[in-house]
């Protein structure tokens, strides 16, 4: 019996440059994405965030959870910079994570240099149009 249609955490399970962003999205491993991501040791997963404020420990409750796996998050947070809150930065801290914020573009850059390096590295991407 046809169960109709299922829907699914978004979810890539595996580490991938991201080829390209913006209009909304990304690009990575001949896929494409609607909406902020987050990659991870894990794999890519979507994110429900789309403004550098709403960026808390509860929106990054999976790279805590993945933290003994990543030295550096790095947080695209839109178009323009947004520094990361104080409660956010002491959990990172504490967890041994260095969060570095900067705009979405720079994080995708600086992101796929430091995956093709085998660095322990973590990105989380706010879209931009």
């Amino acid at each position: 019996m046809a169960r109709g249609i299922i829907i699914r955490e978004q979810h890539f399970p595996g580490r991938a440059p991201i080829d390209a962003y913006g209009n909304g999205g990304f690009r990575f491993a001949d896929m494409s994405h609607r909406g902020s991501i987050l990659c991870l040791p894990s794999g890519i997963y979507g994110w429900d965030v789309a403004d550098g404020a709403d960026i808390d420990e509860e929106s990054l409750a999976r790279v805590l959870s993945e933290a003994a796996e990543i030295e550096v998050l790095l947080v695209g947070t839109g178009k323009n910079l947004m520094p990361l809150k104080r409660p956010l930065r002491e959990a990172l801290k504490a967890a041994q994570v260095s969060a570095d914020p900067m705009s979405t573009g720079a994080a995708v850059r600086t992101f796929n240099i430091l995956l093709a390096e085998s660095r322990a590295a973590a990105a989380a991407l706010i879209a931009v149009e």
